[in-house]
């Protein structure tokens, strides 16, 4: 039986406006967000209204930045990295909402204010993250090393690996397990891999054979001074929930990982919005009539047009039928995902609303994998479990322990 959702009175009716506001509230215990703030600039969003949130949440932004700035030149150290923290967060927040709007420019601007945020509080905090450069084809990837909150004591710390999802910011990674993780001991390596965040403003893309990016990953892991390169765990969030798994299917010097939650198919989360006869047009691979359908469909809203170019960009592709022909590539087979030895923790959370039922799914294909049910009546339903962040995080962490101690 499906409970209600955690906030069933929806803080605003636009669908996308209240998951975001929960991932905002669910921040607070990571230090990156407060939620007097927080409900302050929600008050002064209009419901359904993109640019309404983006003045809100870019006004917030740059007080808060302001607050930084002043506490770092009067020496307080400490409260200017929490003040950066929050600046950071609150720029992200605004930044999905400035790419459904089209403002391209505006998009690498604003990300350029939030990643230099991310900057500041890396360096000023009590135990800076360090900055790394991963070696990645004939380029490099971006990437913070964030040590354990408390030296361990013979030297050498495990470490999670975090990857996102499609349009996470780093700080969003932070406070949905980073901070956690790091409070327990672990060393914590963020990065933006293809098409994720620096890399989207760059130009580069996803890829669908993600082996090809967690392996130059675990290969700089393994390099990492102070990291038992036994003790390597991968966590994924969101579409991660895809490319984890898929990687580790080639890729096997992982200690254990966790996805949050399990996707087979990335697919289904685009192909269930379109009407049965553009589907019908895909699956017989009619590309001049489904682009046609498509064009037609979208060129009475600016907005949904916007919309569609962000979520497009990533793929490589253009075109409606080539963009939904590339997204079709990422797809687990349980061939595939049979392959895979590292121990597997999936989450599988009521009220999911991306990928319903994928987490079972990849549960049945992946040998002594295990699932754990986060529900609605704790707080902890819907996509990633915004809400519940501590919650969770008790439990995928102690899940973690277990299999890290045992090596």
């Amino acid at each position: 039986m499906s409970h209600h959702p955690a906030l069933s009175r929806p803080l605003f009716h636009d669908a996308d406006q209240n998951f975001e506001a929960k991932i905002v509230l669910g921040s607070v215990g990571a230090g990156a967000g407060d939620l007097g703030e927080i409900f302050a600039t929600l008050a002064a969003v209009e419901d359904g209204k993109r640019e309404s949130w983006v003045r809100a949440w870019f006004a917030r932004a740059q007080a808060t930045q302001q607050l930084a700035q002043v506490s770092e030149s009067n020496g307080r150290t400490a409260t200017a990295a929490a003040q950066w923290l929050r600046a950071s967060a609150y720029y992200g927040h605004a930044l999905n909402a400035i790419a459904a709007i089209g403002d391209t420019d505006g998009y690498a601007n604003a990300f350029a204010m939030h990643r230099a945020a991310w900057d500041r509080f890396a360096l000023l905090r009590r135990v800076p993250l360090e900055g790394r450069s991963i070696r990645y084809g004939k380029g490099s990837l971006p990437g913070y090393l964030q040590r354990p909150d408390v030296p361990p004591r013979d030297g050498r710390s495990p470490l999670l690996v975090l990857v996102n999802g499609s349009d996470g910011t780093l700080t969003d990674l932070y406070s949905t397990i980073g901070a956690a993780a790091a409070a327990r001991g672990y060393a914590v390596l963020y990065f933006d891999g293809p098409g994720q965040q620096s890399q989207l403003v760059a130009g580069t893309h996803f890829r669908p054979d993600f082996e090809a990016v967690l392996t130059p990953v675990i290969d700089h892991a393994l390099g990492l001074p102070g990291i038992d390169g036994s003790r390597i765990a991968v966590y994924g969030v969101s579409q991660a929930g895809y490319w984890v798994p898929r990687a580790l299917a080639f890729e096997h010097r992982v200690a254990a990982a966790i996805v949050d939650p399990g996707v087979t198919d990335v697919s289904t989360s685009w192909v269930g919005h379109l009407p049965s006869p553009l589907r019908h047009e895909l699956e017989k691979g009619d590309s001049k009539h489904f682009d046609q359908y498509m064009k037609l469909g979208l060129g009475h809203s600016a907005s949904e047009r916007a919309v569609w170019n962000f979520r497009a960009k990533p793929y490589a592709s253009t075109g409606y039928f080539a963009v939904y022909r590339e997204v079709g590539k990422y797809r687990l087979s349980p061939e595939t995902a049979g392959s895979i030895t590292t121990p597997l923790l999936i989450t599988a959370p009521e009220n999911e609303q991306f990928w319903p039922g994928q987490s079972d799914e990849l549960a049945s294909f992946v040998p002594d994998a295990e699932l754990v049910r986060f529900t609605a009546v704790n707080g902890a339903d819907s996509h990633c479990e915004p809400l519940a962040r501590t919650a969770v995080n008790e439990v995928l962490l102690d899940w973690l322990d277990a299999r890290l101690e045992a090596r």
